[in-house]
């Protein structure tokens, strides 16, 4: 039900999810910082200049959008968001925290695997703004990010 998915679509988060290292996806097995039987948190590829890391929290089974996850399921997502949410403030000192969930193409969904984004906010960091100047990050980059909010997140 309401799938933008190409068919014979590849999923990369199945992968990283799987934990399967796939050179052709942009996402790395080091971008990971939890992991349980039904939720993954990793560091995103994408990131906004004043917002990093930005994280997201996919479900382990592949459900496109919200419209197919199981709602039991988003409760194990933001339970994992809440943990990752803490781990930002005390890693990264933010002033808050966003949550963002993009279903469908004129939704701004790019990955058809449902995730949800948490990103760290700062007072006056025009987030909304800047949205559209999002860059990849490096995998390098990415893992000494993933390495420090899993020091932050173990300490909870």
């Amino acid at each position: 039900m309401y799938n933008h998915a190409p068919k014979n679509y590849r999923c990369p988060f199945c992968d990283v999810a799987q934990r399967v290292e796939n050179l052709q996806d942009l996402s790395r097995l080091s971008d990971v910082v939890y992991q349980d039987d039904s939720v993954t948190a990793l560091v995103a590829v994408h990131q906004y200049p004043r917002n990093t890391p930005n994280l997201l929290v996919i479900p382990n089974a592949h459900y496109e959008n919200i419209f197919e996850l199981p709602p039991a399921l988003g409760a194990d997502i933001y339970r994992a968001a809440q943990g990752i949410a803490f781990a930002l403030k005390r890693a990264y000192y933010c002033d808050g925290i966003s949550t963002r969930q993009h279903n469908g193409s004129a939704g701004s969904q790019e990955v058809w695997h449902y995730h949800l984004h948490v990103t760290p906010r700062f007072y006056h960091d025009g987030f909304y703004k800047s949205i559209y100047e999002k860059f990849l990050m490096l995998p390098e980059a990415r893992a000494e990010h993933a390495e420090r909010v899993k020091k932050y997140l173990m300490e909870a």
